[in-house]
């Protein structure tokens, strides 16, 4: 049977590989192919940034490996994207989407990047993404970048947004011109785009990956994490990135609650006795039909064996709250500084100067929030606006929010439908699934929330809703 590259799982890649019947530099080839019929030309989905140079030859490299007898792990010759504010010390850039930092380049891998190759994946290239991870401006649309242009969703391009921030990582996952990819989330930069590309997103606890080597918005929330089209895919490359960092001191706590290998936590019968919350907090965020496709998941919970728990709402918490405003002065340009003396800007006022300098291709939707930052904030994170907010999320996320509804209902899990802050905001896990299709096309999903760690709870419940009631569509692209 010829191996088809269009919705193949690392499974069934790893299998065709085993089996010869196709190599690391092929598959690599055939993404490389597809990207180029289809995301910068024909539909033009404009998700990939920059294509790594020396991707063919390290498919090439881990293909002699593999011969050799020696197999690093399921990643093994897989080719994965990363979102364009993780670090790469190659010939790649890493610019946040700006142009700002279009000729930079990383003095070394984000600690993310190293364990990716060190479990044998190819970096493929990176990702478009909404500029500085959509903490420019107010009225960007998701998915613009000054460097990449607007990335389009396969489900209905100019029509439905892409979600955002990591928009260009899902699209090219959605649209298979990768394996899977690498995303960031400080609020729903994850999920949102899972959940309008038909992908499953996972959201880890904050801590569970390292955060050394990204360009940040924040201290507190600020995580990266996997975009697949299945739950199993997702747990794999979970399992590559998690794991503590010494420079990160966030990642301190994962001690003994990481785990290398999260699909021996996959069980088709995962839903049965398991206490599901169904958080309909802020349903008045939905349209008829989505609600009608809330209620068909809740169903397909029920028939696979979950109890289903109501009246445990959670509403959004972080609307208004200056915790990401205080803390992205500081945070960003304590990333300028790591870049060394060769970096073409060196603090959030250089790239405001820069982009003062270039109006026309730099500030089509202006730069509010990088202004209020510079001017409206101390860098220090001493005002009191500021932590009054930080112990107000907190408190109203955690302690009256997911821990109390969890607790006083003995959930296993809250299901929340689309995309809630409450897990980005708390630090805690979410892992977003597909739950189907609009009448016009714009897939929707449901997510999976739990306290810090347990991912491996989360990925068993969201693994058997995958399983009885698979809703994955792959876009039409021709």
């Amino acid at each position: 049977m010829t191996f088809r590259i269009e919705e193949a799982t690392i499974r069934q890649m790893q299998a065709a590989m085993t089996a010869g019947e196709i190599s690391s530099r092929q598959l690599t080839v055939l993404y490389l192919e597809r990207i180029a019929a289809y995301d910068k030309s024909g539909i033009t989905l404009n998700s990939v940034l920059e294509i790594n140079p020396d991707a063919l030859y390290i498919a090439e490299n881990l293909d002699l490996e593999r011969a050799e007898g020696h197999v690093r792990g399921p990643l093994h010759g897989i080719p994965v994207l990363l979102k364009d504010n993780i670090d790469t010390a190659d010939k790649m850039h890493t610019s946040a989407g700006s142009q700002a930092l279009a000729d930079s380049f990383a003095p070394e891998d984000a600690f993310l990047a190293k364990r990716l190759r060190e479990e044998g994946a190819v970096p493929l290239g990176k990702a478009n993404m909404t500029e500085w991870a959509n903490f420019m401006t107010t009225d960007m649309p998701s998915g613009y970048s000054s460097r990449g242009g607007q990335v389009l969703n396969p489900y209905g391009p100019g029509l439905h947004t892409p979600g955002g921030s990591s928009s260009g990582s899902a699209v090219a996952v959605a649209a298979n011109l990768c394996a899977a990819a690498v995303g960031t989330e400080t609020s729903g930069s994850i999920l949102h785009p899972a959940c309008h590309n038909s992908l499953v997103g996972i959201k880890p606890t904050l801590g569970l990956i390292s955060r050394t080597g990204l360009i940040p918005i924040t201290y507190t929330q600020d995580t990266a994490g996997p975009l697949a089209r299945t739950v199993e895919d997702a747990a794999i490359l979970l399992g590559a990135l998690a794991g503590e960092d010494p420079r990160d001191p966030a990642t301190r706590p994962s001690r003994g609650r990481a785990y290398s290998d999260y699909t021996k936590f996959l069980d088709r019968e995962g839903l049965k006795g398991a206490r599901i919350g169904i958080n309909r907090g802020y349903q008045g965020d939905f349209t008829k039909e989505e609600k009608g496709l809330i209620d068909r998941a809740i169903r397909a919970m029920k028939q696979a064996g979950a109890e289903i728990v109501e009246e445990t709402n959670l509403h959004h918490v972080a609307d208004h709250s200056s915790v990401l405003l205080n803390e992205f002065k500081s945070a960003l340009n304590r990333y300028f500084a790591s870049l060394g003396p060769q970096a073409p800007v060196k603090s959030l006022k250089d790239v405001i100067d820069f982009n003062n300098r270039n109006p026309r291709k730099m500030l089509k939707y202006g730069q509010t929030w990088l202004l209020r930052a510079e001017y409206e904030t101390s860098g220090t994170m001493t005002e009191p606006e500021y932590i009054r907010d930080r112990l107000k999320d907190w408190r109203m996320s955690r302690e009256e929010g997911i821990d109390k509804l969890m607790d006083k209902h003995r959930l296993d899990a809250l299901f929340c439908p689309g995309v809630t802050d409450s897990p980005a905001v708390a630090g805690y896990p979410a892992v977003m699934v597909p739950a189907g299709c609009r009448a016009d096309g714009l897939p929707f999903g449901v997510s999976f929330v739990g306290k810090p760690y347990e991912e491996p709870a989360l990925l068993r419940f969201a693994y058997a809703f995958e399983q009885a009631h698979p809703a994955r569509v792959a876009p039409k692209l021709d």
